[in-house]
C-alpha cells in the first residue's frame, strides 16, 4: 500500500469451502506452534474438518463464530473469531490469525476492533479474553493496541520446539473498551478498512466514524 491508496477488506462468516484456503497456514509446523496452543502437527484435510466441525455445525452462533478475512478480490488472507462464548458469564476467547505476507499492516488490528464491537455491542458480553505465547511479540502487540490489560502469566504452560514457555493471559471489560475504542478510531487511518457485511455499512467498519456511533 502507497501513497493515498485504500485497501479495504471484510469479515465474513467462515464456510466448510474456506478450508482449502486457510489449511496451508495449519501445516506450517514453526508459525502453527506459535500461535496455536493445542496444535503441534500438521493438519491435512479430514484433521481440519474435524477440527472445524463444531463451528459448521452449530445450530447457532451463540457458542462461536468465526469470519475469514478477505480481500475485495475474495483472497483469503486471515481468519478471526470469538471462541468459548457464554451467554451465562457473557465473555469469549478472541483470536485473530493473519496471513505472514499480511502482518504488520494493520489489517490485524482493524479485525480484532471490529470482534470486541461484535461481542460488547451486539452480543452483550461484559469481558473479552485472549492468550498468547511470551516470546509472540506480534500477538503481544495486537492485543496490547485494542486495551488489552495483562492479568497474569502462567509459567510455561506452552510447549514447542522442545521447551516450555510462559503463555500471558489478557483481557479486557466492556466498559474498558468502550473508552479505548474512541481513542483507537482516532489512532488508526482509514488508509486500511476492514468491515463486516457491506464495505460501505459505516456502523460496522474499522476504524468508524466515532461521531456517528
Amino acid at each position: 500500500m502507497t501513497g493515498d491508496t485504500k485497501c479495504t477488506f471484510k469479515l465474513r462468516p467462515m464456510e466448510r469451502s474456506d478450508l482449502d484456503s486457510v489449511l496451508p497456514w495449519f501445516q506450517d509446523v514453526e508459525d502453527l506452534a506459535r500461535f496455536d496452543r493445542t496444535t503441534r502437527v500438521p493438519l491435512n484435510q479430514a484433521h481440519a474438518e474435524s477440527w472445524w466441525k463444531d463451528a459448521f455445525a452449530a445450530p447457532d452462533a451463540s457458542r462461536q463464530c468465526w469470519f475469514v478475512i478477505e480481500t475485495l478480490a475474495g483472497d483469503t488472507i486471515g481468519l478471526a473469531g470469538l471462541d468459548s462464548i457464554s451467554n451465562i458469564n457473557r465473555d469469549a476467547v478472541v483470536a485473530v490469525f493473519v496471513d505472514k505476507a499480511t502482518r504488520r499492516s494493520g489489517v490485524g488490528i482493524r479485525a480484532a476492533a471490529l470482534l470486541m464491537d461484535l461481542g460488547f455491542r451486539q452480543l452483550g458480553l461484559n469481558r473479552i479474553t485472549s492468550y498468547y505465547r511470551a516470546d509472540n511479540h506480534n500477538s503481544r502487540d495486537l492485543v496490547a493496541k485494542i486495551g488489552c490489560q495483562i492479568e497474569g502469566t502462567m509459567r510455561q504452560a506452552w510447549f514447542a520446539e522442545g521447551q516450555f514457555h510462559d503463555m500471558v493471559v489478557v483481557g479486557i471489560l466492556r466498559d474498558d473498551w468502550m473508552v479505548h475504542r474512541e481513542v483507537l478510531g482516532q489512532e488508526l487511518d482509514a488508509k486500511t478498512v476492514v468491515s463486516l457485511g457491506p464495505t460501505d455499512c459505516t456502523a460496522w467498519s474499522w476504524p468508524p466514524k466515532i461521531a456517528d456511533n
